[in-house]
């Protein structure tokens, strides 16, 4: 099968805040990493248990598209993975993107409005609390809906050669 390439979002078990802020990424914690297929045309979310699953799909991945992944998602997934470098993955990061072009970053849901004519469906912190309260379904849910987002932000973009703040 061709190498796959993927859009990718994961929601943390922390805030920034428990961990001693911003530079401590590493130790945040996954509860759930969302990822749209594009060889399977479907979209999956994989908890810790499943993390070796996901691993196989990383290994088998010649793009990963996602929003602001390079510095945040992947800080925040690579200690699940000792063995594999995630940065070994090409990597298509819109947020990153956007700062290059702009010099400045913006916000998922900002980027979301203006483009696609709708937004995200809660916050990171909601996600957290979903966690806490185990309320997976919520929270597979909402890292899915980034996904979508992220997904289509990247197809408009391929399409129109823009998007939109």
């Amino acid at each position: 099968m061709e190498k796959d390439i993927i859009v990718l979002d994961l929601e943390t078990k922390k805030t920034f805040d428990e961990v001693g802020g911003q530079h401590n990424k590493h130790l945040l914690g996954v509860t759930v990493v969302g990822v749209y297929s594009y060889n399977r045309n479907e979209y999956r979310a994989f908890k810790e248990e499943e993390f070796n699953k996901l691993l196989e799909l990383l290994k088998n991945t010649k793009l990963v598209i996602g929003f602001n992944s390079i510095s945040f998602d992947f800080n925040v997934l690579q200690p699940y993975f000792k063995n594999f470098n995630l940065n070994s993955i090409p990597h298509l990061d819109i947020l990153k993107e956007i700062f290059d072009i702009l010099g400045f970053r913006l916000k998922l849901e900002s980027v979301a409005q203006t483009t696609l004519g709708y937004g995200k469906s809660g916050s990171g912190l909601d996600a957290i609390t979903y966690h806490r309260n185990n309320e997976w379904d919520k929270l597979i849910k909402y890292c899915l809906d980034d996904v979508k987002i992220t997904k289509e932000l990247y197809e408009y973009g391929l399409n129109h050669g823009h998007i939109w703040y």
